[in-house]
């Protein structure tokens, strides 16, 4: 009876976790629908309400905030609002940092978490999964006597909090794991483990035989 319960969890625990982070997401987006007017909701027009409205309506105003902001007339739109937001002392700090992050960690030149690490931490001989971000401004590495580099590394099991350290590069191991399979890795604390790399098969050059001798003939 132990093994069957043990069985069943593995099959639904998984399953109910899945789908009520499905359930929390659609509902939240679906809150975007209270920006159409009320006539117009789909619950006045069609008499009842249909989940899932809230991604289409998040899709199509995101698709409609890059195009806007694509073109001139937007970018000027949006300097507008960012100059009026940079007039508010608090809010100014919060937007400009959130926003250098976004663009930092969306671009596609960027090198922010593009690799796995293996660093020691958070004291010596103890080793822990990190990301690399960057590399430290020129005003602190002109502090620093070797090369460094900037590292995130994050909790278990939520990976969005964690701390950021600078590290000497000598003394950080490069996985070949992807961000994603480190990423579980953190998560389930350890009991996921990532798919093995293999190295390169080395082939060893085959050497041809050297023709056969002929006597010479008396």
């Amino acid at each position: 009876m132990k093994r069957y319960l043990i069985a069943g969890l593995l099959v639904w625990i998984p399953l109910g976790i899945t789908l009520w982070v499905l359930y929390f997401l659609l509902s939240a987006l679906d809150q975007t629908m209270l920006l159409i007017p009320y006539a117009w909701r789909p619950e006045q027009v069609l008499g009842f309400h249909i989940p899932g409205l809230g991604v289409v309506m998040g899709f199509l105003i995101l698709l409609a905030t890059g195009v806007i902001a694509a073109n001139i007339f937007g970018a000027r739109l949006i300097a507008l609002w960012e100059a009026f937001l940079g007039r508010i002392p608090f809010v100014k700090s919060i937007y400009s940092s959130v926003k250098q992050v976004s663009e930092t960690i969306l671009s596609n030149k960027s090198s922010a978490f593009r690799k796995a690490l293996l660093v020691e931490f958070p004291r010596k001989d103890s080793w822990t999964i990190a990301f690399q971000t960057g590399s430290p401004a020129k005003e602190i590495a002109d502090q620093l006597d070797e090369p460094y580099i900037s590292v995130y590394v994050p909790t278990t099991p939520i990976p969005t909090s964690g701390y950021f350290v600078m590290l000497p590069k000598s003394q950080v191991r490069e996985l070949q794991m992807s961000v994603d399979e480190a990423l579980k890795y953190v998560v389930s604390m350890g009991v996921l483990e990532p798919h093995h790399h293999a190295p390169l098969p080395h082939h060893t050059p085959v050497i041809p035989a050297p023709p056969p001798t002929v006597p010479p003939v008396s």
